[in-house]
């Protein structure tokens, strides 16, 4: 796992727990590049990429693959950046630090977009429609998304992030439906586990949790704590009700 150098100067570490940016096992990882990787791809393309780790393995099982991560967050880009030198792979692999809207960087053979929909646009429509213009004719995107396994009653929601609402997410049904429409056949829909979630909540905490155990009264131990208590509340409320769905799509011929 990566370190993070924050650590080395007495600052609280970012994300060294986990090796994906989201609910997703290493067993399913495996699963999902197999799958992928069985279309021969020739390029990837990683919406909001992070530090791009499903990017990484797929291009370590499809050779003659090239790929491009689009992302915002310079720190996370710099760690795929490591992750790729590290793996033999820099010389296969881009981490673009610019925006995805709008993007020219497609057409690819796979577009990974997990959880970054809004890094197209905060219409999850377009999104969806942005995502039929990046993919090859044959190709496929694998879409992370939320979806509500349950509607939530506003209760929950006001213990949610800030200003959720029922219209944040469809159901599972119609988040498939959405992507039907803007083009795309599902060749594949699965769902998380609650044991995925909570091992994606738990690492996304758990750096700061312990260094905070550990520097109480550290300048940065309220916000810290604030931070830490916030995310904590919202995830537990969301728990068993926010669920996240894999959809791998084909996009039907023009």
């Amino acid at each position: 796992m990566t370190t993070d150098t924050a650590a080395h100067d007495g600052l609280p570490p970012r994300l060294t727990r986990l090796a994906f940016h989201g609910p997703l096992s290493e067993a399913r990882a495996a699963r999902l590049v197999r799958r992928l990787a069985a279309t021969d791809p020739g390029s990837v393309l990683d919406i909001g990429c992070g530090w791009g780790e499903l990017m990484l393995r797929l291009l370590d099982a499809v050779p003659q693959a090239r790929g491009v991560g689009v992302d915002l967050n310079a720190e996370d880009l710099e760690r795929g950046r490591r992750a790729a030198e590290a793996r033999g792979l820099a010389g296969r692999v881009e981490f673009a630090e610019e925006s995805a809207a709008g993007t020219a960087r497609g057409p690819a053979d796979v577009v990974l977009c997990l959880g970054a929909g809004h890094a197209l646009s905060d219409d999850f429509a377009t999104a969806l429609r942005e995502l039929r213009r990046l993919v090859s004719d044959g190709g496929r995107v694998l879409l992370g998304e939320g979806y509500w396994q349950r509607i939530p009653t506003d209760t929950e929601l006001a213990g949610m992030w800030p200003g959720a609402s029922a219209a944040d997410h469809h159901d599972l049904a119609g988040l498939v439906d959405r992507a039907v429409e803007a083009g795309f056949r599902p060749e594949w829909t699965e769902t998380t586990s609650l044991e995925e979630w909570e091992e994606f909540e738990s690492g996304y905490q758990a750096d700061k949790e312990v260094w905070l155990a550990a520097n109480p009264r550290h300048p940065l131990a309220p916000t810290t704590r604030e931070t830490l208590d916030s995310h904590r509340a919202a995830w537990l409320t969301y728990r068993g009700i926010l669920g996240y769905a894999y959809l791998t799509l084909v996009p039907t011929t023009r």
